[in-house]
């Protein structure tokens, strides 16, 4: 089993990859169907968090899978579903998506002064979950893309507008820049019409991440040593495409118009194997936090009759 130093590096590796081929491993192909979105729980209907969302958008591109749900081979048989086979074109190990879990450890240590003391800390630990497009059952196709009716793009765009009507922030609208003023505590945006309609929602989330990073709301504060303007930027990134995913908003898959950043975070990922990890980390906390406005869970769309 790899050390959390050697985990780390081999999952900042593979992230690192992807940016030099042109991929954003956080990006996902849109499509209206409920059953895409971001990566969730078959059996707990609880979604992934931090560095899991980028480590199952890149399981799903490798084997052309395109459903958000997954599960342990056991959770999937604790509800009647079979993992298939390994084809005999994959690499042993390579079926099964590797996700990591951080595991509490408590310990009785001896301090400086002979004093015994409680040591916290946690450990990440990794294991195998399944897409439900490589798991067979007929009496899970509710959970497959594909078997709902509920397809309108219009929804998700109506979902959208309220979510962002729900959290009351400050947004102005004009000129051609969109950026967050922390001084005066909002959203500067060009005119919806300025831009393909689905690129106007992807731009807005990314100025509501750094919304979120207010005192008054998450207090990320980017005086900390740590919180650089690159860490900053790829948290916008992450948590605009992880709320754009459980919404069902199209996104650009490209990095054309990231490139400003790339290098920038390259070199952050090389420099620091935990920087992904704490950037995907902090987005998981934003995007549970604009989500929290949303009033019509997409969830509940998907429990069988």
């Amino acid at each position: 089993m790899p050390s959390q130093t050697e985990l780390r590096q081999q999952i900042t590796n593979d992230i690192i990859k992807s940016l030099q081929q042109g991929i954003a491993p956080w990006k996902q192909p849109w499509s209206a169907d409920p059953c895409c979105g971001r990566p969730t729980n078959a059996v707990t209907k609880k979604p992934y968090n931090g560095i899991n969302v980028l480590l199952l958008g890149m399981h799903n591109r490798d084997h052309m899978s395109h459903g958000k749900f997954f599960a342990t081979y056991k959770q999937w048989q604790s509800i009647g579903g079979q993992v298939m086979a390994r084809p005999s074109g994959v690499p042993k190990d390579k079926w099964g998506a590797k996700v990591v879990l951080y595991k509490p450890i408590s310990k009785t240590k001896t301090n400086r002064k002979g004093e015994e003391v409680e040591d916290n800390y946690c450990v990440m630990r990794q294991f195998t979950v399944f897409n439900i497009d490589q798991v067979e059952g007929d009496h899970l196709d509710h959970l497959r893309v594909g078997f709902s009716d509920n397809t309108d793009p219009e929804v998700s765009f109506r979902e959208a507008d309220e979510l962002i009507a729900n959290t009351g922030a400050g947004i102005m609208h004009g000129g051609n820049k969109a950026f967050y003023d922390p001084a005066i505590d909002e959203i500067q945006m060009p005119h919806k019409h300025q831009f393909d309609r689905a690129a106007y929602y992807e731009t807005l989330f990314h100025e509501m991440a750094h919304w979120a990073e207010h005192p008054d709301r998450l207090d990320w504060d980017r005086s900390k040593e740590g919180n650089t303007y690159a860490m900053g930027e790829l948290i916008g990134e992450l948590s605009c495409c992880f709320v754009c995913s459980e919404l069902g908003i199209p996104l650009t898959e490209g990095l054309e118009n990231h490139a400003a950043y790339i290098s920038n975070w390259l070199k952050a990922l090389k420099n620091d194997p935990s920087f992904i990890f704490k950037a995907s980390t902090q987005a998981s906390k934003v995007t549970d936090y604009l989500l929290s406005f949303h009033q019509s869970p997409v969830e509940s769309q998907l429990l069988p009759a």
